[in-house]
């Protein structure tokens, strides 16, 4: 059952859309359902629909709710994937436009990095890490839609800068002299393919007639450029995004590519997703307390019919020792008092790196416990290695 702005954007048609989800605001269900909509509405032809999400795990979340929906050649007519999958069966596609053979290799930060240390060999002088510093540099402009020409043009302060710019054109030479493009050739070199080759363009817009990105906040320029040269006009483009939960500016993200859609597609219609699922209203009064400081386009206030909740505790930590013991005594304190399961707790972590210490503390405390996501610090290989040989 989807709400009024959830069914209004799943039932738009026409020019852009940017739906402005909140968190908790079912933004990937509205996503799934605009699918269906398309399908089912019985003018649009599945392998036309183009749907982007930002990591692998969210698409196959993606395919597995309208496989359950679809048959089976209907759901395998559509495209759900991330932009690095959608960029690697582009040029797989139009491998000879983009100067490579197919099969082509895909290289790593290391082994890009070692190509790096190849052509700066006379330069680095035994200095450690500068060839890493120019390799992320690179990284940064091909996700900035910048090209080796724009770099060495530019004025450049820092020498790090400077040894990037000079290296930039000879880097992508040396790749494609090694039939080789890095993890980010596979979406700067579709978007410079349809920037540059208005044919192949053609082709693409002929062939995607509905484009849905989810998680547009987090989308840099390169990324940005390729879904506007495939939407065209704006015609079946719908996007999902949240500049309150934009985190990865330092890896490239542009959150500011919200507002430039109302630039490039004028008639752009914001549908906003302001009801949460997830909070009870404390939590959400809260959260609106902190983002109102946000230097944002679009406003939004997250509200829930969830109850207003119990009041919100913060207890501060001299250091993260102290931190892990006061998370794990509260817990065996409230377990104690309500006397509930340790599977009704959850503890949430920034960084995968802060789990050892969250860890060591509950074992301590002989609080069974299963770490979501990836390994358990203590079930990481050199780590039994090293207890085996202790033991």
């Amino acid at each position: 059952m989807l709400n009024r702005e959830q069914r209004q954007a799943v039932e738009h048609g026409g020019g852009a859309l940017l739906v402005l989800a909140g968190a908790g605001s079912g933004k990937t269900r509205v996503i799934a359902h605009k699918i269906l909509h398309l399908i089912r509405r019985g003018a649009v032809d599945p392998s036309s629909i183009l749907a982007v999400t930002f990591t692998n795990k969210a698409a196959r979340e993606m395919r597995g709710r309208l496989n359950s929906e679809l048959d089976t050649d209907t759901a395998a007519a559509l495209s759900i994937s991330t932009f690095h999958r959608f960029g690697m069966r582009f040029l797989n596609r139009h491998a000879a436009a983009a100067g490579l053979r197919t099969p082509f290799s895909i290289l790593d930060g290391a082994d890009s990095g070692l190509v790096v240390n190849e052509l700066m060999r006379d330069q680095l002088s035994g200095q450690r890490g500068v060839g890493e510093r120019v390799r992320q540099r690179i990284s940064w402009w091909k996700n900035d839609w910048v090209t080796p020409e724009q770099a060495e043009s530019a004025p450049h302060d820092d020498p790090i800068q400077r040894a990037a710019a000079r290296v930039y054109g000879a880097y992508n030479r040396q790749l494609r002299a090694y039939n080789a493009v890095d993890l980010d050739d596979l979406v700067y070199l579709p978007a410079r393919l349809l920037a540059d080759e208005p044919e192949l363009l053609a082709r693409w817009r002929r062939a995607v007639r509905h484009i849905l990105v989810d998680e547009y906040q987090d989308t840099n320029n390169t990324q940005y450029e390729l879904i506007r040269l495939l939407a065209d006009d704006g015609t079946g483009l719908t996007v999902v995004g949240d500049d309150d939960q934009s985190i990865y500016a330092w890896r490239g993200a542009r959150p500011e590519n919200l507002a430039r859609l109302r630039d490039d597609f004028p008639g752009l219609e914001v549908v906003k997703l302001e009801q949460n699922y997830r909070s009870v209203g404390r939590i959400l009064a809260a959260a609106n307390s902190l983002i109102a400081h946000n230097e944002r386009v679009f406003e939004k206030r997250l509200w829930s019919e969830l109850g207003h909740g119990p009041a919100i505790r913060v207890l501060t930590a001299d250091n993260e020792e102290r931190e892990a013991e006061r998370i794990t005594g509260t817990l065996m304190h409230h377990r104690f008092q309500n006397r509930t399961a340790f599977g009704d707790y959850a503890v949430l972590y920034r960084g995968n790196h802060q789990s050892r210490v969250l860890e060591r503390k509950m074992r301590e405390m002989r609080i069974p416990y299963e770490v979501s996501g990836e390994l358990s610090f203590f079930d990481r290989r050199e780590i039994k290695d090293v207890l085996a040989y202790l033991r």
